[in-house]
């Protein structure tokens, strides 16, 4: 019974995950005589996540309160980016770098990719033998703005539009808010785009 209701918490619990699941629940102790319960209630305790081992809890509160700790194994196999070749320190990732490949992502580092498209277009952060998954702190967005750069900082509101030149004052990647000192020496704030474009918002 206890059993059960862990593997079908776990079902629930992982249905949003990224590939097919497949949970295998420890069997009971038999020699742990718990009351009959009305009500089997299962949580995740603090620290415990539905992926790879894992631990369920089972608290009863009615007729006799108790709790049970049961171990679980989450499986999920699915599709995840890996280089297709080496890849070089600062490369910037193509397409025809890549390759899917499909496993176990319980059993991969944290953070790996499940969609190339996160990976294309970002720089590789240190060298990559060929068949590394890749994690997304090994790739960085391509800077779009490097520091002492002239840009063109763009802003408007409605009906206006307004771009002046100005120097960078960071490296930024596309999206990331950086600095600009304009031509009459007043820093400004804004988004940085491709092409070496701030944008500001007023």
């Amino acid at each position: 019974m206890l059993r059960q209701v862990v593997e079908q918490f776990l079902t629930t619990q992982s249905a949003g995950l990224p590939g097919e699941v497949s949970i295998s629940v420890t069997p009971v102790d038999p020699r742990l005589n718990l009351a009959a319960c009305v009500a089997l209630e299962p949580f995740l305790p603090a620290g415990s996540r539905v992926w790879g081992k894992t631990t369920v809890g089972v608290r009863c509160s009615v007729p006799a309160p108790w709790t049970v700790y049961v171990s679980a194994m989450v499986q999920v196999n699915g599709q995840y980016v890996a280089s297709a070749a080496p890849l070089a320190q600062g490369q910037t990732v193509q397409k025809a770098d890549l390759t899917m490949m499909k496993g176990d992502l319980t059993a991969l580092p944290a953070g790996i990719l499940t969609d190339a498209n996160q990976a294309v277009g970002r720089t590789v952060v240190a060298s990559l033998k060929a068949g590394t998954p890749l994690r997304q702190d090994a790739l960085r967005a391509q800077q779009a703005i490097q520091q002492g750069q002239v840009v063109r900082v763009v802003s408007g509101g409605a009906g206006f539009k307004v771009s002046a030149e100005a120097k960078a004052l960071g490296n930024a990647a596309d999206g990331q808010t950086v600095q600009a000192r304009t031509q009459a020496g007043q820093v400004v704030s804004g988004t940085a785009r491709m092409g070496g474009i701030v944008e500001v918002g007023y």
